[in-house]
């Protein structure tokens, strides 16, 4: 009789991370917008060092149980909620990163905080120590 293999979780020496999360709305006559400047964040972001960039919206958000992102954001009729997240080695990396990009003159392009495609006040991020990755 054979014996079953099993597979065992790969073991890893590397660090759990850093998150920057954000939470936000965008009128969705200003989604293309929001998606060009995004693209242009990505690449900025990913060239300076980050790990991972990653843009989502709101696609599932009708649920029954706790507060809907939506509702979270008070999101209108007319707006699409957007999850994105950026991830580092830690918050130091974090930090240099975050450094590097605020000075790429391809920032600049993208005007002030009065010309994004979102009101800047009403969206929420931080900073996230990961406990839990796979």
């Amino acid at each position: 009789m054979e014996k079953k293999k099993t597979s065992t979780p790969k073991k890893t020496t590397s660090k759990p991370g850093y998150v920057d999360g954000f939470l936000l709305t965008v009128p969705v006559k200003r989604l293309a917008d929001y998606k060009k400047m995004a693209q242009l964040g990505c690449k900025v972001w990913m060239e300076h060092g980050a790990l991972d960039f990653c843009e989502c919206t709101g696609d599932d958000l009708k649920i029954k149980m706790g507060i809907p992102f939506p509702a979270l954001k008070k999101a209108g009729r007319n707006d699409v909620v957007i999850f994105s997240w950026i991830t580092y080695k830690s918050r130091a990396h974090r930090d240099a990163v975050n450094a590097k990009v605020m000075k790429d003159p391809r920032m600049s392009s993208l005007g002030g905080v009065d010309s994004m495609p979102f009101d800047c006040n009403l969206m929420s991020f931080g900073g996230f120590k990961v406990i839990v990755k796979s």
